[in-house]
């Protein structure tokens, strides 16, 4: 149990910024712009305030009772670019953050509530090519390297490298606290080359290096290739595990992990499609594994408020490996439940999840929603981990300068700590969960 939730990577919080149409760039001020150069100081900062009436065991807690604490974490440094004549361009960033979680720590035991810590999170340089070959089209080609993220597609198998334990399980695991907002996102080391354009035929070459240790400090590397039209998105991926840590998880040393994914409205305005299938060849050290998801969904666009209805069906075999999931397209993508997917489990394997989500915009600084979960079939089959879960939730523009993400959930587990070998301390009782979630944009 421990190490697949140890494979699992936190989510950090994006839907209330997509929905301002909050870039990277909405988080940075302009020093300097001159002559092809430009200078910006990045700044950001976020705040979550959560509470659960119920405690979990997956990761050794004992006590019952509930749990209320705090996370936030600013992120701070310095951006820019410098293009030549030739339309070439070099770019590049360091930048530092700063964490914590205070209180009781989260439900499930993975912060104590004692975490802070200041680091080094990007530090990166690179280099675009502008028009120099336009057969590739404008910057289709970029190389970077150092400290910085990386995700492929909507984040189902790679999404940063953000999964931020705290001292729950030892102080080695220990990034600075955050959990639920994933202060940390960055790889320790990369080197990306991306080529093609926005359109069309384009690749992602990478070697990607964690300093994680809940991560075992995984070495891979990879291809990620799409084909880009209106229609949507082909794309197809192939990761192979180089190295871990010594004792770290011996199934990642050498593993081989091949996706094939669309998304897209197949040319037909107000509808949505999405599915991946995904293999793993594990190696000697464990059985192979496959992970697959198909998801539909219709905006009614001429209704009041816009409102959209999304069905989804995953499914996870036993051992199959997550790798570095994270947070990308919305709440329930790719942590599936706010209780289930950050303290209860299951965490994207060993389940069979079916999922409903409708959404809609009163106005256009508020969007308001509703996710169920049902998870069946975990657990090696047993049925320990079934459960239901409803979250509903807001996101709210209040000023440019502040978004505001409350979200109340109801999980009803099938199974306890004292019968069916669940995770939920002491009974099957719904737990009623809240957070609310603020970030600051400068």
């Amino acid at each position: 149990m421990k190490n697949q939730i140890f494979r699992r990577t936190s989510g950090y919080l994006l839907t209330a910024a997509v929905a301002a149409g909050l870039s990277a760039s909405a988080s940075a001020y302009t020093l300097h712009s001159e002559n092809g150069t430009e200078l910006n100081l990045d700044i950001e900062a976020v705040f979550g305030v959560f509470t659960s009436s119920e405690n979990y065991s997956t990761f050794g807690k004992t006590d019952g009772g509930g749990s209320d604490w705090q996370e936030g974490y600013i992120k701070y440094g310095l951006s820019g670019s410098h293009a030549y004549s030739s339309g070439a361009s070099v770019f590049g960033g360091i930048n530092f953050i700063s964490s914590g979680t205070w209180g009781d720590g989260d439900a499930a035991g993975v912060t104590t509530g004692n975490e802070s810590e200041t680091d080094l999170e990007d530090a990166y340089v690179g280099w675009r090519s502008g028009n120099l070959i336009p057969a590739l089209g404008e910057d289709g080609l970029e190389f970077s390297f150092g400290r910085q993220q990386f995700a492929i597609g909507d984040g189902f198998l790679i999404n940063g490298d953000a999964l931020n334990l705290g001292e729950g399980l030892g102080a080695q695991f220990d990034r600075g606290g955050a959990y639920w907002l994933a202060a940390r996102k960055a790889f320790d080391q990369t080197a990306i080359v991306r080529v093609g354009g926005a359109e069309g035929l384009r690749a992602d070459l990478f070697w990607l290096e964690s300093d994680n240790v809940a991560q075992s400090k995984m070495e891979l590397a990879g291809i990620n290739a799409e084909y880009v039209m209106p229609e949507g998105t082909f794309g197809v991926a192939y990761i192979e595990g180089l190295d871990v840590m010594n004792g770290g998880a011996p199934n990642r040393d050498g593993q081989e992990t091949l996706s094939l994914r669309y998304q897209g409205n197949a040319g037909v305005e107000n509808l949505f499609l999405s599915g991946e299938f995904v293999t793993q060849d594990q190696g000697d050290n464990s059985a192979d594994a496959d992970a697959w998801y198909v998801e539909a969904g219709w905006t009614f666009a001429d209704v009041p408020w816009s409102p959209s209805v999304n069905y989804r069906y995953a499914s996870f075999d036993t051992g199959f490996d997550p790798l570095f999931f994270g947070f990308n397209r919305g709440y329930g993508t790719w942590f599936q439940g706010e209780v289930a997917a950050n303290y209860a489990g299951p965490f994207n394997s060993d389940a069979d999840v079916h999922h409903i989500g409708v959404k809609a915009s009163p106005t256009e600084m508020l969007s308001v929603g509703a996710l169920f979960f049902d998870f069946s079939d975990t657990a090696g089959g047993s049925g320990a981990l079934n459960g239901q879960e409803l979250d509903i939730y807001a996101e709210w523009v209040v000023t440019p300068n502040l978004i505001i993400s409350p979200l109340v959930g109801f999980y009803k587990p099938d199974n306890s700590t004292v019968s069916g070998g669940g995770t939920q301390i002491g009974s099957d009782d719904t737990n009623v969960y809240g957070q609310v979630i603020a970030i600051v944009p400068f």
